[in-house]
């Protein structure tokens, strides 16, 4: 059930590709390994969607910014994973350290130009009800 969900003030739709940044997530998420070298997130299973807010209020909307000499179009990124139960606190936190690390090096030159927080946190179970229905699986899980 691994999934990473992206929720971005709508202004960076016009100054970066944001498919290009699911592409990239999707990517590491799929080189993170547990202690016993096992792959974490199964290829079939990882999802990575970004929706962007047309409509949003951030901070103190734009005073600093101006103050500092920016626009004070203040931008704001939200990346979300679940992880199902049975992972161990050092791999989840690794698997927070290898996302956070693309998230930074992919908007490091929006930030080098405009005032952006971004935020990931990982949200790991207790599932009340999970199901899954899905063709993908079987492509990836040939012995």
């Amino acid at each position: 059930m691994p999934h990473l969900v992206i929720l971005y003030t709508g202004q960076l739709d016009h100054e970066l590709s944001m498919t290009a940044l699911c592409r990239q997530m999707a990517d590491a998420m799929l080189t993170v390994k547990d202690e016993d070298g096992k792959q974490v997130f199964p290829t079939g299973g990882t999802r990575v969607l970004a929706y962007p807010a047309p409509h949003y209020a951030v901070a103190d909307g734009g005073a600093a910014g101006r103050a500092a000499g920016g626009t004070g179009d203040y931008a704001f990124v939200y990346l979300n994973v679940r992880m199902g139960r049975g992972r161990s606190e050092a791999t989840q936190q690794r698997a927070g350290q290898t996302l956070l690390e693309v998230a930074q090096a992919f908007f490091a030159p929006v930030m080098a130009q405009r005032h952006i927080g971004i935020t990931l946190q990982i949200d790991v179970g207790p599932e009340v009800f999970d199901a899954k229905h899905s063709n993908l699986h079987p492509l990836f899980n040939k012995v």
